[in-house]
C-alpha cells in the first residue's frame, strides 16, 4: 500500500512581497516530492474546501462570517499576521479540507500525511499567528460527527505550544492533547493542554528524543485513541528563524519515526500535517518537511 498524499494548489497563495510567512513552502514541498521520487505524480489526493457547516463545529459563527465574508476588523487579521482577502479565505477552506481528507485517509488505510495543515493558533472565535482555521479540531470534529471515530488524540511536536487547540478541547475528554514545545517561545499565554513539555532553549535531539519516548510511553496507552493526529512541525530544528530549539535533520528522522512507529505498535491510524518551519531557503525547508512523508513511507510500503 503506498502512503496516501494530500495536496490542494490553493495551499500556497501570493502574500505581500517580504512578507516573513515562507507561503511557497507547501508547493514546493509537493515538487520535492515528486522529484526525489517519494509520492509519484499522479499519486496526490486532492481535498473539497471545507464546508461552513465543517467550520462552525469547532469555531463561532460570528468569526466564520468574518473570514468567509472577509470582514474581520483590522486588529483581527493582525492578530492572524496574514492579510484577509478571498485567495487567503480560499486557502484556508482547502488546509482544513486537506486534513479532513488526511484523516480519513488515515482512518480507512492506517496512515496519511497532508502536505499542509497544523493551524493549531486557532480558537474557536479567532486566528493567530498565521492560522486561520483550526484544521485539526475540524477534522476530529467532523469524524466524530460521521460516527468515524469516539477519542482521538493530538500530538503536537511544533516548537509552538497548540494552544488553539488545547482551549478547544479543554474539559473534552474524548479529546487529548499533548504538545512538546519550547516554553520560551510563542504564545507568550499559554493554553493548559491534557499534557504540557515545555522545554528550556537549546534543547538538542539526544534529550529531546529521550524526553519524548518517556512521554509516548506513557500517553498512547492511557488515551486510548481511535486516532492520531500529528502535527510535525519542524521548526524545533536549530536552523529555524523562530525555533530556539537545537534539533538536527537527524533528529527531526528520528522523532517523526518515533512517533510513526509507536502509533503502528499500537494499531492506531495517523493523520500528519506538517505544521511550522520558517526561513529563506525554500529548498531546504521544503525538504525539512519532507521528511515526514520520507519517513511515513517507509511504514506504508
Amino acid at each position: 500500500m503506498s502512503l496516501p498524499v494530500v495536496f490542494h494548489p490553493a495551499y500556497s497563495i501570493p502574500l505581500p512581497a517580504a512578507h516573513r510567512f515562507p507561503m511557497p513552502k507547501f508547493g514546493q514541498l509537493k515538487e520535492v516530492l515528486i522529484a526525489d521520487g517519494v509520492v509519484e505524480p499522479s499519486a496526490f489526493s486532492a481535498p473539497i474546501p471545507a464546508p461552513r457547516a465543517w467550520l462552525e463545529l469547532v469555531h463561532t459563527t460570528a468569526y466564520v462570517s468574518g473570514v468567509l465574508e472577509c470582514t474581520l476588523p483590522e486588529e483581527a487579521q493582525r492578530q492572524i499576521g496574514l492579510p484577509l482577502s478571498p485567495v487567503l479565505v480560499e486557502r484556508a477552506l482547502a488546509a482544513v479540507g486537506g486534513t479532513v481528507l488526511t484523516a480519513r485517509l488515515a482512518v480507512a488505510q492506517g496512515l496519511a500525511c497532508n502536505t499542509a495543515g497544523g493551524s493549531h493558533h486557532a480558537f474557536a472565535g479567532h486566528g493567530a499567528g498565521y492560522c486561520v482555521f483550526n484544521d485539526v479540531a475540524v477534522a476530529v470534529r467532523v469524524l466524530q460527527a460521521e460516527g468515524l471515530i469516539r477519542r482521538a488524540l493530538v500530538i503536537d511536536l511544533d516548537v509552538h505550544q497548540g494552544d488553539g487547540t488545547a482551549a478547544i478541547f479543554a474539559g473534552d475528554a474524548s479529546v487529548v492533547t499533548f504538545s512538546v514545545h519550547c516554553q520560551a517561545n510563542f504564545p507568550a499565554h499559554k493554553q493548559r493542554s491534557d499534557r504540557d513539555v515545555g522545554l528550556p532553549r537549546g534543547v538538542g535531539d539526544a534529550a529531546y528524543l529521550a524526553m519524548l519516548r518517556e512521554e509516548l510511553a506513557a500517553l498512547i496507552p492511557a488515551s486510548a485513541p481511535d486516532v492520531v493526529f500529528y502535527n510535525a512541525g519542524v521548526d524545533p530544528h536549530r536552523d529555524d528563524r523562530f525555533g530556539r530549539l537545537a534539533l538536527t535533520d537527524g533528529g527531526l528522522a528520528a522523532r517523526d519515526r518515533l512517533v510513526l512507529e509507536t502509533c503502528r505498535r499500537h494499531g492506531l491510524p495517523l493523520a500528519g500535517v506538517i505544521g511550522g518551519g520558517y526561513g529563506d531557503d525554500l529548498d531546504t525547508l521544503a525538504r525539512r518537511h519532507a521528511i515526514l512523508h520520507r519517513t511515513a513511507v517507509t511504514l506504508a510500503d
